[in-house]
């Protein structure tokens, strides 16, 4: 057991460094090539995001219907799952984030041209 390891003090600084991280914000995608598949979205917690989606896919919850039917005939070795940007951290407590999140989905919608996929959706 880790935790009885660690002293108090120490599991409470790694709680409080845990709370004033910057958060993971950035650009994802999912591609699965077999099939042609492009999803691109945008998250405040990128990794969380396509951990969720890897997950609905293998339990048969993910509401794109394209890419279970990807899923179920090409299986998870055919899916990549890619983070492809991060908005990093400003000195500047103005700073608007999500405004910066959706700019650079609108760079990578640009440059990607992914298949019905409207901006700001999630899959």
């Amino acid at each position: 057991m880790t935790s009885s390891s660690l002293s108090l003090q120490a599991r409470r600084a790694l709680v409080r460094d845990y709370k004033q991280s910057f958060p993971l914000l950035g650009i994802y995608a999912v591609r699965c090539d077999a099939a042609g598949l492009l999803r691109l979205g945008a998250s405040r917690n990128v990794d969380g995001m396509l951990n969720r989606i890897r997950f609905e896919l293998a339990t048969g919850l993910q509401r794109d219907a394209a890419l279970s039917r990807a899923w179920a005939s090409h299986g998870e070795q055919a899916f990549r799952f890619e983070v492809l940007d991060r908005v990093k951290q400003r000195d500047d407590p103005d700073f608007d984030y999500e405004t910066e999140l959706q700019a650079l989905l609108a760079l990578w919608q640009a440059e990607l041209q992914p298949e019905s996929m409207a901006a700001g959706e999630q899959p």
